[in-house]
């Protein structure tokens, strides 16, 4: 039997998968690392534990399988998307990576948008946010110029990583479309972006398809991990493509619900198509191929924050218990889920979330039902974004969270007006990550045809039409409570510690 491993490199931990040739998940290990949060809005990285704890991680994973590694052919990657990491001419780490969920560079926004206008989203179909590259890299410029000055490259997180593993440089297009600096429709770096904000264009890596192969592993990671230096080790993706990957959203029409801290609504795009920087335009990681993406930065962890702070002694199951005896729309209660601020379709980092309509008839399961379905409208404004562009979304492969639980899956088919299809062995990006492998091992014609064979659900939920109704007419006054309270959600910000 032949194997290859899927690496997805998260914020938390990474995640390695040894998985076979029918597409069976035969070993996981996972390594955790410290996130640096030395002031507010800051959130970095060290590099270098990134790769300490996948080294260990594969050096598990080789040896409690028992695998024989020359069994091994590929390796590929999934990773946390638009950190920052400058490298030396000696590629050497400058400073720590600065990571996606970091909020330091809202001037730096400002700045892109007055120095590009319009251009920006023309060129790179996204708007300027805090959590993209492009802000990050001018933050270094103006506050710390000798890092700035001495940076030969820059890389994304698990392009650093990959780098450490076989000594080439480079980025794929889909982690590549989450900088601000890529051309999105031409496939290449920017040239007027960079002039315009006095970038140098020699810092960006070269580019190359998430399923090249871009060598082989060093002697020094084989001798840590016991893997074989004939290994293949394949581009990889953003977290997100790989994702749509490992969940088969390879083709028009279908789409992706993900909820995990955050919460995306992922569309395969065949085409450019221009959203004006609603919703978030990449590069997939299939070739030439797209996918337009809406997301709720607060989504799964709306309800652990809930939980951590009205049930922290209790389980899951115990916090969710009656939640299915509560009838659609909560008895009246709605929650926003801003609770970081929001990205789709608002790009508003100051307004706060919050409970409307809260009676004294209210009990616990009916704040955690409307916890579930306020992450869930939030999510559904992207799809209904995508329907009024003329997108048909009707079968959404759900995973992540939001996955776990039946009754939240029934929620979301009642409220997003479609089928809800469950996997049966979802793995996420890591998973997307090894059918890349797999794919550029030669194990499979296209990565359609190993979708077919890997991706079996398991589980599939119909709108059920009363309940779907009752969601319609909630929706748009759910989106009112928005506007309602961005005013106030501004005036409190000076209060927050």
């Amino acid at each position: 039997m032949k194997y290859v491993i899927g690496i997805d490199l998260g914020t938390s931990a990474v995640k390695v998968l040894l998985v076979n040739q029918k597409g069976e998940v035969c070993q996981a290990v996972s390594k955790s690392y410290p996130l640096i949060q030395a002031k507010s809005g800051f959130s970095e990285q060290v590099p270098e534990e990134w790769v300490k704890m996948t080294v260990q991680a594969l050096a598990e994973l080789v040896s409690a399988r028992k695998v024989n590694p020359e069994d091994i052919e590929g390796i590929s990657f999934s990773g946390q998307m638009h950190g920052l990491v400058l490298l030396n001419q000696q590629y050497q780490v400058l400073r720590p990576a600065i990571l996606w969920n970091d909020t330091r560079t809202t001037w730096q926004c400002r700045e892109i948008e007055e120095k590009l206008g319009e251009r920006l989203v023309q060129i790179t179909k996204n708007t300027a946010l805090e959590g993209f590259t492009l802000p990050k890299l001018l933050w270094v410029k103006e506050h710390e110029p000798d890092v700035f000055t001495d940076t030969a490259v820059f890389m994304l997180p698990k392009d650093y990583l990959r780098f450490r593993m076989t000594g080439t440089v480079n980025s794929e297009y889909s982690d590549a479309a989450g900088t601000l600096l890529l051309d999105v429709a031409r496939k290449q770096w920017s040239e007027e972006i960079c002039e315009r904000l006095e970038i140098p264009l020699t810092i960006c890596p070269p580019l190359v398809e998430s399923s090249h192969c871009v060598g082989t592993l060093l002697p020094e990671i084989c001798r840590q991990t016991g893997l074989k230096e004939t290994t293949k080790v394949f581009a990889g993706g953003a977290d997100n493509a790989c994702g749509a990957i490992g969940a088969g959203i390879l083709s028009d029409g279908k789409t992706l619900c993900s909820i995990g801290t955050s919460g995306v609504i992922l569309s395969y795009e065949e085409k450019e198509r221009d959203y004006q920087g609603k919703v978030h335009f990449f590069n997939h990681g299939k070739e030439d191929a797209f996918y337009a993406m809406g997301v709720t930065l607060s989504a799964g962890y709306s309800l652990s924050w809930f939980k951590e702070t009205f049930a922290k002694e209790e389980s899951f199951d115990e916090f969710l218990h009656g939640v299915a005896q509560i009838p659609a729309g909560s008895r009246g209660l709605l929650f926003t889920p801003y609770l970081f601020g929001e990205r789709s379709p608002h790009a508003d980092s100051t307004i706060r979330g919050s409970f409307i309509g809260v009676d004294s008839s209210h009990q616990r399961s009916d704040f955690v039902r409307a916890v579930i379905e306020g992450i869930t409208f939030s999510l559904h404004e992207s799809i209904e974004w995508f329907r009024q562009e003329r997108k048909t979304v009707d079968t959404i492969v759900s995973i992540g969270g939001g996955a776990k639980n039946p009754v939240w899956l029934q929620i979301q088919a009642d409220i997003f007006n479609a089928k809800i299809v469950k996997l049966e062995n979802e793995q996420g990006p890591g998973m997307g990550a090894a059918m890349l492998a797999a794919y550029g091992c030669g194990w499979f014609e296209s990565l359609e045809e190993c979708a077919a064979q890997w991706i079996r659900p398991s589980m599939e939920f119909a709108p059920r039409r009363e309940q779907v109704e009752i969601y319609r007419d909630l929706f748009p006054i759910y989106q009112e409570i928005y506007h309602q309270t961005k005013e106030l959600s501004r005036k409190l910000a000076k209060y927050r510690k």
